[in-house]
């Protein structure tokens, strides 16, 4: 839930604010530069929320502080399901997502610049991504689980390359 849907944004915050939650689970992790404690909380007491989001099970917050490079930071999002999970449950489901977010669309967007792609003829955006794409997948299966890497490793070595098809 992003700020672009403000009153239940705005809805949600209250109710965590008014009610304690049916299920809480935090984790604590470490990696690289980067500590990082997560809580996630959920309720399972519906609100009157819009007609709009009909089956709505739970209500979910994930709060997430800790240091990046040495630097504090501090998030708050907002998730609604439809799901009768935990807050176990649903710690798993969120990070499978990003973990999904974090090796795919973020290595597309920011490692390959596909959102600077200046090509918008017939179907040459889709031809492009899905070379990307089978390209992202190459790296992955020849051992590279950093495609910025896997890139400086095939600079200007056309038979490394072709090596990738065999």
């Amino acid at each position: 839930m992003k700020g672009n849907q403000q009153t239940l944004f705005q809805q949600l915050k209250r109710q965590f604010e008014q009610q304690p939650p049916a299920s809480v689970d935090c984790q604590s992790e470490q990696t690289r530069d980067r500590v990082t404690h997560r809580t996630v909380s959920v309720l399972d007491q519906m609100p009157e929320l819009d007609p709009r989001w009909v089956g709505v099970q739970r209500l979910i917050r994930v709060e997430r502080r800790g240091t990046r490079a040495g630097k504090p930071y501090e998030e708050m999002m907002f998730y609604i399901s439809s799901l009768r999970l935990d807050a176990v449950g649903f710690a798993k489901q969120i990070r499978q997502h990003w973990h999904i977010e974090n090796r795919l669309h973020w290595v597309k967007d920011v490692v390959l610049q596909e959102d600077q792609t200046p090509v918008c003829d017939g179907n040459a955006l889709v031809n492009f991504a899905i070379a990307r794409t089978l390209g992202l997948n190459l790296f992955r299966m020849n051992g590279f689980a950093s495609i910025t890497k896997g890139l400086r490793f095939l600079a200007h070595d056309v038979q490394k390359l072709f090596s990738f098809f065999q």
